[in-house]
């Protein structure tokens, strides 16, 4: 697994969601030890439920381990500012004459509802290395589309 680019802001929501994952591990932990007390573990819907949560939490744990171990911080990166790159923010327009500005994010950032895509997304996909002024052809799932690049910043 290489390296990962995240903004300043999702460094800092990873680190608060495993801050808050770890306090949460203890209660957990005691669920687990009290359905254990209620006897026939293999009957005990409880137990069951308890030990699943913890190891979701744990998985949840190490993904988020990994990934701030290797994440870059755009911010901090040598990008070329002129280009489409993740962490942007892009103004585009359509064949249509509708303009839409996106911020070009990581997956662990992605929120399309703020207008956060993620870097793998098609629409990200189709605007990399792109300058302001390049007209692009974008492969979506709803067909090609054509977008000119009016505007990207940090």
């Amino acid at each position: 697994m290489g390296e990962i680019y995240l903004t300043r802001e999702g460094r800092n929501k990873l680190i608060d969601e495993i801050e808050r994952l770890q306090k949460r591990k203890p209660q957990i932990q005691d669920e687990i030890a009290r359905a254990r007390e209620h006897g026939d573990l293999r009957e005990n819907a409880e137990y069951h439920a308890a030990k699943e949560t913890l190891t979701n939490l744990m998985q949840r744990i190490a993904e988020i381990d990994s990934k701030l171990s290797r994440a870059k911080i755009i911010e901090e990166q040598n990008i070329d500012p002129n280009k489409v790159f993740i962490g942007v923010i892009v103004t585009i327009k359509d064949e249509d004459g509708d303009e839409y500005e996106y911020a070009i994010v990581d997956e662990e950032e992605a929120n399309p509802a703020e207008m956060k895509i993620s870097i793998g997304s098609p629409l990200a996909q189709g605007l990399l290395e792109h300058k302001v002024g390049d007209k692009v052809d974008v492969n979506l799932p709803a067909g090609i589309m054509k977008f000119e690049i009016l505007k990207i910043s940090r």
